[in-house]
């Protein structure tokens, strides 16, 4: 059985902020449809922009939680295009990019904006049986400008390619009911610094170039979907492969380990009349962290799928 697009909304999430970037969204963008167990129909597109915005006062420097009244409360919005489009039933093709800025309440750094990265990805179905659904995605990110990744935590991106493999798997139970997990694997390229020396985790490198980790995520998700009102919860869990904690007292570096979980509620309804508009609304709180704010973040967004075949 084949989900329509208007039944779901893509997840526009920016769980733990990251220390006020925006992951996948950053990242990893790892929503907008990427990792939910639903396609776009053939020939059809599914688009639409979300907004999301989250601040920070706490975070945690390693595994301890502190404040730093050097920047205040720090805070970060995002506007982000999206599109989903049915190559086949079986093949969807997805882009996204956003626009990010970041502020603080206090302290001399000012806060930065622009757009941020490109991320490209196809997502085909592998299997249906019974109310099983099984999915793989491949999903490449880069930047679009030359921002930059080294003032952490006002940065608007960590300025590095990515290259992601995704399985997710969903269970349909019951009238209505849901439940999916996805994993992704990430890839992420060398930052290049704009200084020819940098000291992290106990060492000095006379080098522009920093090696970045690589990331491991999971999402368990349950909820409640039909044609008109689609409700899900979400626990989100990012692991970085590598990577030191920030130094006392020091600013973030882009190659820190950033690890936390997050927990979401969405709420998506599909209008009745335009009948392929789609609102959604969700609050997103980070949980458990390290090198990462403390954060809660809203969103907000408005989707529409344009039918070139009926």
């Amino acid at each position: 059985m084949e989900s329509s697009a208007e039944n779901r909304s893509p997840q526009f999430v920016v769980p733990g902020l990251v220390l006020a970037l925006v992951l996948a969204l950053a990242p990893a963008a790892r929503a907008q449809t990427i990792d939910d167990g639903l396609m776009v129909p053939g020939k059809a597109l599914f688009t639409g922009v979300l907004y999301g915005h989250g601040s920070w006062t706490e975070y945690w420097e390693g595994e301890r939680k502190r404040e730093n009244g050097n920047v205040g409360d720090v805070s970060t919005a995002a506007v982000v295009w999206m599109g989903n489009y049915g190559l086949t039933s079986r093949i969807n093709l997805i882009a996204m990019l956003p626009y990010v800025s970041t502020e603080a309440s206090a302290g001399t750094l000012h806060g930065q904006s622009g757009v941020q990265d490109l991320t490209l990805a196809a997502k085909g179905r592998l299997f249906t049986r019974g109310g099983f659904d099984g999915f793989a995605v491949v999903s490449y990110g880069f930047p679009v400008t030359d921002y930059t990744p080294d003032l952490l935590p006002l940065s608007i991106g960590l300025h590095s390619e990515r290259f992601s493999t995704r399985l997710t798997s969903q269970y349909r139970f019951g009238p209505g009911l849901f439940a999916d997990a996805t994993a992704a694997y990430t890839w992420r390229g060398n930052v290049t610094l704009d200084r020819s020396a940098y000291y992290t985790n106990g060492q000095l490198f006379l080098s522009d170039q920093v090696e970045m980790p690589d990331l491991f995520d999971y999402t368990v998700r349950a909820g409640f979907m039909n044609r008109s009102w689609m409700v899900p919860v979400s626990f989100y869990q990012q692991t970085t492969r590598g990577g030191a904690d920030i130094r006392r007292q020091d600013m973030p570096f882009v190659s820190n380990k950033m690890d936390f979980s997050s927990l979401e509620l969405m709420v998506m309804y599909t209008l009745p009349r335009p009948a392929d508009l789609a609102l959604r609304a969700s609050v997103t709180k980070t949980l458990t962290g390290r090198n990462v704010g403390d954060s809660t973040a809203f969103g907000a967004g408005l989707m529409y799928t344009f039918r070139f075949s009926r």
